[in-house]
Formats: C-alpha cells, structure tokens, sequence
C-alpha cells in the first residue's frame, strides 16, 4: 500500500466518514432538561465575542492530518477537531459521560451496515478563543477509536452550527487560523488584509446545506455536488457516479476497509486528474471510490464525493460562510 494511504491514514479515512454519516440526518434538534432542570429552547446558538475580539487568530496542532484546537466545554478543556463535515457539536461520550441525553437517536447505519447508537445532551458554556456559546445543544459520540489511532486525547469535534457567522482562513503552513465573527451582515467597510491582494486568490461560491459545505464542480460533463470536510483525511468519490467519470481517474489499486462495526468493504484508491474548481484546476488528488448511498440530504438530493485534508491543505484556503464564499490561494 503506498504511503499516501497508510493503514493509519485509511482507517482515520473510515472513521470520519462513519461520524460524517452518524451525524448526517440530524436536522432537527431535541431538547428537554438541562443539568439544572431548566427546558433549553433554542431557535438560534447565542454566541458572543469580546467586543474588541471580533477578529482573532488560533493557533493549532494536528493529529495526523486533524486540525485540534484547545477549547472548553463547560468545566473540561482540551482537544477538539474542527471539523466541517460535523453539522453540530460533538462531544466524545468517554468524558462527558455524566451528560443527561435529552434525545437519542437510536441506530445508525455506517457506510459498511453496522449499527451504532448517538445522542444528544446540552452544553451550558462552550468556548473556543474569546467566542462563547451558551446553552448549545451536542451531539455525544465515541470517538475513542480515533483516539487510540491518534494517540492523543480528543475531547470532541467543532461542527459547522459554530461556524455560521464566521469568516474563517486556514493556514496549514503556519498551522494558524484566522476568524473574524460578523453579527448579522457583512459590513462594506469590512477588508481582512490577508484577502488584499485580489490576484493572490480565486473566489469560489459555496452553498451551506444541512450544515456542510457544499461545492459545484464538473467532471466528463456531470455537475457534481461535493462537500468540504476539514476532518476527512483524503477525498471521497461515489462509485455509481458514471463511468465515464472515472475515466479521469488513475486506478492505483484495491483496499479492504473496516468501518465502525465488525464490517469490511472494499473500494478502489487512485487520483483524480483533473478538478475543476472555479476558475482553478488542480491536478493528480487522491482519492478512494466508494458508495456515498447513505449520504443523501433530507430534501432528496445526495452527494458525490468528499474533499478533504488531501484537498484542503494544497494551498492556504478560507470561507466566508456569511457571503457562501471559498477563497482558495493560487
């Protein structure tokens, strides 16, 4: 197997997507009482920045190829992956397993049919910088598998409900990330000096459905939909996209990959020649082949790949999930 898709790479590959999956339908938050009996009703997440920290920077770590931030749910601090592919908060059950669950979802099926069980609980205080969150409903999982492939603790994953009112650029080099929170509309003063310079970057609109991130691309002639997900480790695309799609695609070989149950399935590993990304091309992104079946939107439509780390980290990128735009830098 080529470095490119260690066993380790692989199976953190699975594992995303298995909470991508797990986390997928949950459009519709349940709520009842909190640690202190009190009914959390909640129509949108109360967020406040210090006044004089609307912009602020974050440095950050990887694990493997994770973005980890430090932040704070409550009384606990540590280790959370932001992650795009997560439509909400996520907090790993192993630490907060003293958390009422006001809502459990039940089974959920994993990209190789094993079930699992997810549910929800409540967060009086979450923060990340000087960005607070109160009251904010999360989705509790287990993610010691990834843990222990990581070898570092993880206290949870920063989904895309937190990101809504951001605009966020991520430097892979510095290992920084650069967050500016606008209150309701993007002012005409606003300027970010790191987007001056007009010719150094290609803006790209985005669309923002189901909390993720959703991009329009074209390859043989079919539009396809694909999602940004900073916590996939490689890209994703369907095998019942057509063939004729595939014929950009340079078949390096088969793997067997485990799920999160006893399962295994095979896909295909290769790289995809060509993708075009506004008015962008970016060449040779590996990528495994595999069913996204169980990925379709509650409205019906579905989706035809993931882009993730192999993708993001190619070239300092940002969003401005206000404006539903991409920056990608030349």
């Amino acid at each position: 197997m080529p470095a490119a898709f260690s066993n380790t790479k692989v199976f953190s590959i699975l594992y995303a997507l298995w909470l991508w999956l797990l986390l997928f339908p949950q459009m519709v938050k349940a709520t009842s009482a909190d640690r202190n009996g009190i009914s959390p009703v909640k129509i949108d997440i109360p967020l406040t920045v210090a006044a004089d920290s609307s912009s602020f920077i974050l440095p950050f770590s990887r694990a493997g190829n994770l973005i980890l931030v430090q932040a704070t749910a409550d009384t606990t601090t540590g280790n959370f992956v932001l992650d795009t592919g997560a439509p909400h908060l996520v907090l790993n059950i192993t630490y907060f397993r003293n958390y009422p669950v006001h809502s459990n979802e039940g089974e959920r099926n994993g990209i190789t049919g094993a079930a699992f069980m997810a549910g929800q609980t409540t967060v009086a205080d979450f923060s990340w910088g000087p960005a607070h969150y109160y009251r904010l409903n999360a989705d509790l999982a287990n993610l010691g598998n990834i843990e222990n492939s990581k070898g570092v603790r993880i206290l949870g994953l920063i989904g895309m409900e937190l990101l809504r009112n951001f605009e966020l650029i991520i430097d892979y080099e510095k290992n920084l990330i650069y967050l500016h929170r606008f209150r309701r509309k993007v002012p005409s003063s606003y300027r970010n000096e790191l987007l001056a310079d007009t010719a150094a970057y290609s803006v790209v609109p985005i669309t923002i459905t189901d909390n993720r991130i959703m991009l329009q691309s074209v390859l043989a002639g079919k539009k396809i939909k694909l999602i940004i997900d900073s916590g996939a480790e490689t890209n994703l695309l369907d095998s019942r996209l057509p063939d004729k799609v595939f014929e950009n695609v340079s078949i390096t070989g088969r793997t067997m990959l485990s799920g999160a149950g006893p399962g295994k399935i095979e896909v295909l590993k290769g790289d995809l020649q060509q993708l075009p990304i506004g008015n962008q091309s970016l060449s040779n992104l590996p990528v495994l082949i595999t069913n996204l079946e169980r990925t379709c939107f509650s409205y019906g439509g579905c989706v035809d790949g993931i882009l993730g780390f192999d993708f993001l980290s190619l070239k300092k990128i940002g969003f401005n999930f206000v404006t539903n735009k991409m920056y990608i830098w030349k």
